[in-house]
């Protein structure tokens, strides 16, 4: 088992890093990466739109704005929109979510990977496009709460690409950021690790495609959640 260098904000149960991992802080997003709910928001976005008789966003618009806050990303695939309609597409698009994320699951692999995390002593985070309302209840109906030191959602804090999610998160837990790495599917988490200068790590299997991800230079691009689970294994 590695064992974790010691901050002088760490609990004193943190031993001293005697290895020569490259990350103290790991940083999820959460939807499309630990959660398979891309299919679930693509439909809430787009049954938004056919409730106030709005051009139905496709697939591909709808998938593209995943993970951005939920304003930025109503914003960005409805650029027209009287701005005087957003409030009730907010609404609409959090009544159809709860419906249509009934059914979400964690992706195969999740909780065996994040207990060996934990088991290490890393670090864990989320940085998401939820909110924190929304990120709690999805937290709790997984029950992945406890092992998360600290989270920010995007009605706390900017909404990604801005850096702000990892330098909040990093001051919160005393480690800098070239200990840090964001794992993320969108080129949204991506790029937001390189605005703040931390490692980035792609995940293929959420809402944006291996190419278009790969354009933002991750340090690995995992094709399953059993990939990246060897990958920080072997590399973190």
């Amino acid at each position: 088992m590695r064992s974790r260098q010691q901050s002088s904000r760490h609990p004193p149960n943190k031993p001293l890093n005697m290895s020569k991992q490259q990350f103290n802080l790991i940083v999820f997003d959460w939807d499309g990466t630990l959660m398979d709910s891309t299919a679930a928001i693509v439909k809430s976005l787009q049954d938004s739109a056919v409730d106030l008789g709005l051009p139905e966003p496709d697939r591909k618009q709808a998938a593209h704005v995943i993970g951005l806050g939920l304003k930025e990303a109503l914003e960005t695939v409805l650029p027209d929109l009287d701005p005087g309609l957003y409030p009730k597409l907010v609404d609409r698009y959090r009544l159809h979510f709860l419906e249509n994320s009934r059914k979400t699951t964690l992706f195969e692999g999740v909780r065996e990977m994040l207990d060996d995390l934990k088991s290490q002593n890393y670090l864990l985070a989320v940085a998401t496009g939820k909110s924190r309302a929304g990120l709690n209840r999805a937290m709790d109906e997984a029950g992945l709460r406890a092992y998360f030191d600290a989270s920010r959602t995007a009605d706390e804090t900017w909404s990604k690409p801005h850096p702000a999610m990892l330098l909040e998160l990093t001051e919160q837990l005393g480690e800098p950021m070239k200990r840090t790495v964001m794992i993320g599917d969108t080129t949204h988490d991506l790029q937001m690790a390189n605005n703040a200068g931390a490692a980035g790590i792609a995940v293929q299997y959420g809402a944006h495609s291996p190419a278009e991800l790969q354009l933002l230079h991750p340090l690995y691009s995992a094709g399953s959640v059993g990939d990246l689970h060897r990958w920080l294994n072997e590399n973190a």
